[in-house]
């Protein structure tokens, strides 16, 4: 590598967003960023085309960059009826459903979402948590003995169920090419995801679980999609079989999962997501030889900053007309 080389640095997986219907387009206007200012999203605001200025009632954008300032973000929008765009600084929205649900019947706010955005840092993680425990990382990290017994299961042309069809699900798919594995997408309706083997229907998942080496949890989080995996899908799957999940920690039995790791029923779990998060000093996971925990940070500041700045910039000028906004949520729907 010659001194005038750069990094690729990581870069946004596009999915596809539903073209926003005149009703609900918002106003071009003024942009706000809350309830801290930091510069990096101003730069992507000015660079978009926008004019920032504060909170108050001629505000039409919203930048919130804050995903614990729920209530507050609730009394803004309560306060302020004239802002018709949101933009949320995380890929997965269902700590701000409550709010968005207040909305679900009007055509504004807009809500959009930084989904996509962050799908190569996630996914190299969750292909990095796979390879991990396949190749028993979480039991020889732990030894303080030489191993004498040959353990580990390859992950080329393994069987890999990926649930979720979002960014971070295609570019998963994208990273396990050079392992000749064969994908099954579930997903919310069977429309065929390209380069997978199979897709399926989330009311199928059970149906696919007990041929899957490896099985990655990339689905967004509601009411639906709760507790999806719990004992009766640990039971269906094999005991040289993998779960990782890079999505949310509610989407696992973590009760369920604890007893199906006991009982070496499956082979590992890597979690950089779990139920409760954080998870407790003493909870019985960070103990357990067979799982392989990370504190959510499959991503890191470093990571998204420029990714969030990026579809800040796009939808900022989608805000004048100049493309489509990317993103978009379904206030009803939670994602």
């Amino acid at each position: 590598m010659t001194s005038s080389s750069a990094a690729r640095g990581h870069r946004a997986v596009l999915t596809p967003s539903p073209v926003v219907p005149d009703e609900r387009r918002p106003t071009p206007g003024p942009i706000a960023v809350g309830p801290s200012v930091e510069q990096h999203v101003v730069d992507a605001v000015e660079a978009g085309g926008g004019t920032l200025g504060p909170i108050d009632d001629e505000t039409r954008g919203l930048m919130w960059l804050s995903h614990k300032a729920i209530d507050e973000l609730d009394e803004v929008l309560t306060t302020h009826p004239n802002i018709e765009w949101v933009q949320l600084p995380m890929a997965g929205v269902d700590m701000f459903a409550p709010i968005m649900k207040k909305y679900a019947d009007s055509p504004r706010p807009l809500w959009t979402s930084a989904k996509g955005a962050y799908s190569e840092p996630v996914a190299e993680h969750a292909v990095a948590l796979t390879l991990a425990l396949l190749r028993v990382f979480p039991e020889r990290v732990r030894a303080s003995s030489w191993a004498t017994v040959p353990k580990g299961i390859s992950l080329y042309g393994l069987n890999v169920v990926i649930v979720g069809a979002g960014g971070i699900g295609l570019e998963i798919m994208r990273l396990l090419e050079p392992f000749d594995t064969s994908i099954t997408v579930v997903r919310r309706s069977t429309s065929p995801v390209p380069g997978a083997a199979r897709t399926v229907a989330a009311s199928s998942l059970d149906e696919v679980l007990p041929d899957a080496d490896v099985v990655i949890v990339a689905a967004a989080m509601t009411d639906d999609t709760a507790k999806m995996f719990g004992a009766s899908q640990f039971d269906l799957m094999k005991d040289t079989a993998v779960l990782v999940n890079i999505a949310r920690g509610g989407l696992v039995d973590t009760d369920a999962l604890v007893e199906a790791l006991r009982a070496e029923s499956l082979w590992g779990a890597g979690l950089d997501v779990t139920d409760p998060e954080p998870l407790p000093d003493g909870h019985p996971l960070w103990t357990e030889p067979r799982a392989l925990i990370t504190p959510h940070q499959a991503d890191t500041p470093e990571m998204t900053a420029p990714l969030l700045a990026e579809r800040i910039r796009h939808n900022v000028a989608a805000l004048s007309g100049d493309g489509e906004f990317i993103g978009v949520v379904d206030p009803a729907a939670g994602y």
